[in-house]
């Protein structure tokens, strides 16, 4: 417990200082964070009879989230994310030359990869982006909603849980500490709207709302994914916590919402 407090505290010391120094530092700490979350995802999902193509996977998906950045901090025309097709494309080529009985499985698990691990963190990317310049609000408060979830349906669900959410995929996590997560993230949000009046208390704790729903449901997809290949942690990097995966699961589908909640409220 110590140690897992202790990775937890330094973790999110980092986290809010690329954030919080600029758009350069917090971009270049996004970029490290998603390869990072890529390959422990090539890692996870490494068998016998599944062999993701690590190589071009890594590099198509650097530059997947080159181009989205590039695209809000250079001002690039967005058809510069058309240069990561031909590494893509790279990847069916790739297995042309490799000696496997499910090719397509191999092509299916190296273009999933995308998905969970370079496509959350583009969305939280964008979100400093909202306002058309770069601004830390957004990312700011998404992240700390996130935290404020997890901390409180980790303490309500210890205290109180009694009924399981979904004990199929993830035993420990109970509809007591769903409800209190969400309690708990909605007063953090009408916190963060005294101090972030970008958008009004209302619309903060929308985002608190869907924070809370959408990122439990994207720790149960990860907690699924885990399960189909009888491992319990998807990494070892972080003492205490297992994975990068571990950590920002809740980005996968919570990131994509709340940006698209952002930008039809402002626009």
């Amino acid at each position: 417990m110590k140690t897992r407090a202790i990775t937890g505290f330094f973790f999110i010391v980092v986290m809010l200082a690329s954030l919080l120094n600029g758009e350069y530092i917090f971009t270049a700490f996004l970029g490290i964070l998603s390869i990072l979350c890529l390959n422990e995802f090539y890692n996870l999902v490494k068998t016998d009879q599944i062999q993701p193509n690590r190589i071009v996977g890594l590099i198509g998906g650097a530059c997947i989230f080159a181009g989205n950045t590039l695209h809000y901090i250079l001002d690039i025309d967005p058809k510069f994310l058309l240069i990561s097709i031909p590494v893509l494309l790279g990847i069916f080529i790739a297995e042309l030359y490799k000696k496997s009985e499910t090719p397509f499985t191999n092509i299916a698990y190296t273009c999933l990869g995308f998905i969970f691990s370079i496509s959350p963190f583009c969305f939280l990317f964008a979100l400093a982006f909202i306002p058309g310049h770069f601004n830390d609000h957004f990312p700011l408060g998404f992240l700390l909603l996130l935290w404020s979830n997890d901390t409180g349906a980790y303490v309500v669900g210890n205290w109180f849980g009694k009924s399981k959410l979904f004990e199929r995929h993830s035993p420990k996590k109970t509809w007591e500490g769903f409800i209190g997560g969400m309690l708990f993230t909605m007063a953090i949000a009408g916190v963060i709207a005294h101090f972030f009046t970008d958008i009004t208390w209302k619309q903060w704790v929308s985002i608190a709302v869907l924070i809370s729903s959408l990122g439990t449901m994207g720790d149960l997809i990860e907690s699924m994914l885990k399960r189909s290949f009888d491992v319990k942690d998807s990494g070892s990097i972080l003492p205490g916590h297992g994975g990068l995966l571990d950590r920002f699961d809740g980005l996968l589908l919570a990131a994509p919402a709340v940006f698209v909640y952002l930008y039809l409220i402002t626009n």
